[in-house]
Formats: C-alpha cells, sequence, structure tokens
C-alpha cells in the first residue's frame, strides 16, 4: 500500500505529544505496519556531532522502523526553546516549506504510515506562511489529536477538534495522556472526552514522570488504519 500520512497535534504545548507519538508508532509497528515519524519543525535543540538534534526527533526516530536519517525527521532544527516562529527569527532561518515536503516524501518511500508531530496546539503556527491545517491537508487531511488529561482539558479538547473539522480536515483518533498525577477525576474525564469528540480513542496513557522509561503502549483496532 502507499504511505498514509497522521498529523499529531496536542490540545497545548507539554502535553504528551512526542510521549504518544512514540506509543503510536509502536502500536503500529506492532500490527504490522512499517512506521517513521517525523517533527518537521522543532525548537529547543541541543548542539551534538556537529549540528542541532531535538530530543523528541530522537525519540521519534529511535521509535521508527525502517529508521530514517535524522535530517529527514527533523528538518529545520531551532536552538531556541520557544515557538518556532521566534526560534526561527532568533536563528536567522527562513523555514523553506518545499523542504519539508521533499523530507516527508522521503520519509514516505520506505513507510506504509508516516507521523508527523506538530508544535504546540492546533492553532500555533509552524512557520511564517504555515499553519498545522496547510501541514495536515498537503498530508492528506488525517489528525490525531492528544489531550492532556487536567482540568480545562474538556473544553481545549472539544474547541480543537471543531477547529481541526473547520479547517477542512479530518480527526481521526485522540489519545489521552495522564499528565497530572494528582488529577483524581481523570477516569470521569476520558468518559465526557469519548463521549464529546467525534472520533475514537486509541488509548489513554499513564503518567510518566522525567526521566522514567516506562514504555507507553498502545492497542490498535485492527480496522482504524483504514480511516487514514
Amino acid at each position: 500500500m502507499s504511505a498514509r500520512s497522521v498529523l499529531v497535534t496536542g490540545t497545548d504545548t507539554g502535553i504528551g505529544k512526542t510521549h504518544s507519538s512514540v506509543a503510536l508508532l509502536h502500536a503500529l509497528r506492532a500490527s504490522g505496519l512499517r512506521a517513521v515519524g517525523m517533527k518537521p519543525i522543532a525548537s529547543g535543540c541541543d548542539w551534538i556531532d556537529g549540528r542541532w538534534r531535538n530530543e523528541d526527533a530522537l525519540a521519534l526516530q529511535a521509535a521508527s522502523a525502517p529508521r530514517p536519517d535524522y535530517a529527514d525527521v527533523n528538518p529545520v532544527a531551532l536552538p531556541e526553546p520557544t515557538a518556532p516562529t521566534l526560534a526561527a527569527i532568533a536563528a536567522g532561518v527562513t523555514v523553506d516549506i518545499a523542504d519539508l515536503y521533499a523530507a516527508h516524501a522521503r520519509l514516505a518511500l520506505t513507510a506504509d504510515v508516516v507521523l508527523v508531530e506538530g508544535a504546540g496546539g492546533w492553532d500555533a503556527p509552524l512557520a511564517v506562511g504555515l499553519e498545522h491545517r496547510d501541514l495536515a491537508r498537503q498530508l492528506g487531511g488525517a489528525v490525531v489529536l492528544v489531550v492532556g488529561l487536567k482540568l480545562g482539558c474538556l473544553s481545549h479538547a472539544r474547541l480543537t477538534a471543531r477547529a481541526i473539522e473547520a479547517d477542512g480536515c479530518r480527526l481521526v483518533g485522540w489519545i489521552g495522556n495522564r499528565i497530572d498525577p494528582e488529577f483524581a477525576r481523570a477516569d470521569d474525564y476520558v468518559g465526557l472526552l469519548a463521549d464529546a469528540l467525534p472520533a475514537p480513542c486509541l488509548g489513554v496513557l499513564p503518567f510518566v514522570a522525567d526521566g522514567s522509561d516506562l514504555p507507553a503502549t498502545l492497542s490498535l483496532d485492527a480496522g482504524w488504519i483504514a480511516t487514514l
């Protein structure tokens, strides 16, 4: 089959898009699919082996099979840990959108599914002239939403789902991520989200403390891939 692409976005920044994307990559691979991750634009990078590299992009690369070149996983690596548009200005970088799509095309040549992680929430711009909706449409329109389970997440998730659909894209699934270990009503909120969102829940990930290597797992329905 030809490669299919999914854009992974979130209800906010810092709610576990990478954690969820890695879990989804492993689930796709467990289903027998070649799955690779991509983070087209990453801010907050470290100088490693002669080039800027991003921790999240490295995690996506490590979870991919076949293992892609880092330059294709993360074509634009920006040092400052801030909004990508500001980080690009600070670095004196002009993002070439055609280069991003070319890198994605190279990944798609060797994969069944390419997971593309965005930056921040749905309405946060990726670069001057590039919104999440533009990227999602270019890749086929399929979007997975990561919901950080905390107070306020129900409104954030519903608003994001409406925006995704209004922007001409398709919400094909959502993942709950337990980012607050003190949030006692998380299970109840998962139920409310399941009723409110127009797409299936692909799983709820446990809280993972910083530095923990606890593996996150998802179990995908055999027919879910057909919705992409």
